[in-house]
């Protein structure tokens, strides 16, 4: 049999940068190599593990689901997948009483650009200066950065960009014929920029008098990542459309966009083959279940919080700022952090790279608070001004 990396080198498109890393097993925030070594994962299937991997009720429900039907055609009705919805929507503010359920994030913005144009009539969409929105033609039509766009002009017409967190651009950016405004409440890919509460208030204001739809992607800040079941949450605001994915389903692959009751969309307008199949309905049902019952929004505000705080006391010479919102966090850099995320890699850490210099940290919100003091005490091992100590007591 050909080897495990040389497998994934030979079969697969190599797409991906990849890590000299074998994952077998994961179990809450730990995750373990072909030899037994473990991790603590802050990278967590990209944000996808909120409720940790290998969740019990996740598995139970995957497990019992399975055993009845794995999939079922959209023209039929389904217990799992209506339960699923009911549970969605009850989690939703008022105004979102629908949904459409997809596959991933990049298919859930795909989704709300198609609504946007058939509730609007109108063809134009202004998203901001590093956004990232996904990969297909679409989605990537949303996206700003340059490396994921140009091999691939032209993309869809009628999208524009505007600085983040600057609402007199974006003011001047938005008029009567703006389909949507896509935003992310914070910024992910584009380096851990959590949005500002003045600006999303007077963004709402402006969607509402200029009768283009607030588009809020919340593929990797919703379910409680940011310390609020939603981003937007933080705000004091609610989109016209919501866009989710990642840990919809603690971990299962899953999309969804909620509407509000303006958007209208028609038998044959949209579709997809397994979009809320019942596996992934009954995962999502134990997923979202599990983050209420746990309140684990409270998890992630106060645990964000305590390791925030913790690694802005780092000694260090290489770090200029962590910032953050509940348990998305980014350490910026003074150099490039590739050598860094390889450094904590060999110390048992895993993170990810946002941009070119800054690390990101999105560990399941379950995350136990002693592993939270060994992610501070590595990294500190890694960027810390070595002649100095850090205190954790």
């Amino acid at each position: 049999m050909t080897g495990l990396r040389e497998a994934e080198k030979i079969y697969s498109f190599p797409v991906y940068p990849k890590r000299d890393l074998v994952l077998v097993k994961g179990e809450n925030a730990a995750v373990f190599d072909e030899n037994g070594r473990e991790y603590i994962d802050c990278v967590a299937g990209n944000g996808s593990l909120n409720v940790g991997h290998s969740n019990p009720a996740v598995v139970k429900a995957v497990k019992d689901q399975a055993e009845k039907i794995i999939s079922c055609a959209n023209i039929f009705y389904n217990d799992a997948r209506a339960a699923f919805l009911e549970k969605l929507i009850s989690v939703m503010p008022a105004g979102l009483r629908k949904a459409f359920l997809c596959n991933s994030g990049a298919e859930a913005v795909e989704a709300a650009v198609k609504f946007s144009r058939l509730a609007t009539k109108r063809k134009k969409f202004v998203s901001t200066v590093n956004g990232f929105h996904g990969r297909t033609l679409g989605a990537l039509s949303a996206t700003h950065n340059s490396k994921y766009r140009e091999d691939f002009l032209p993309l869809l017409d009628g999208f524009s960009f505007v600085p983040y967190n600057d609402f007199e651009k974006m003011e001047r950016a938005v008029d009567l014929e703006t389909a949507g405004v896509i935003v992310e409440t914070v910024q992910g890919e584009g380096g851990v920029y959590p949005g500002r509460p003045d600006y999303f208030a007077r963004l709402r204001r402006l969607c509402t008098e200029r009768g283009a739809l607030l588009i809020i992607d919340e593929v990797q800040t919703g379910f409680c990542r940011t310390g609020k079941f939603f981003g937007f949450e933080h705000f004091g605001v609610a989109p016209d459309i919501l866009c989710l994915a990642k840990s919809i389903a603690g971990g299962l692959p899953m999309g969804a966009v909620a509407a509000s009751d303006q958007i209208e969309v028609g038998i044959g307008k949209h579709g997809s083959t397994f979009g809320g199949n019942p596996l992934c309905c009954a995962a999502g049902t134990a997923a979202i279940e599990f983050m209420l019952e746990n309140k684990l929004w409270l998890e992630a505000e106060r645990k964000g919080s305590y390791l925030m705080e913790r690694l802005r006391l780092i000694k260090s010479s290489k770090i200029r700022e962590v910032r953050g919102l509940g348990l998305m966090i980014g350490i910026e850099l003074k150099e490039k952090a590739k050598p860094y995320v390889l450094d904590l890699l060999e110390r048992g850490l895993l993170v990810l790279p946002s941009g070119l210099n800054i690390i990101r940290l999105l560990p399941p919100l379950t995350i136990p608070r002693d592993d939270i003091d060994r992610v501070i005490e590595r990294i500190a091992a890694s960027l810390g001004d070595k002649e100095k100590s850090f205190p954790l007591d």
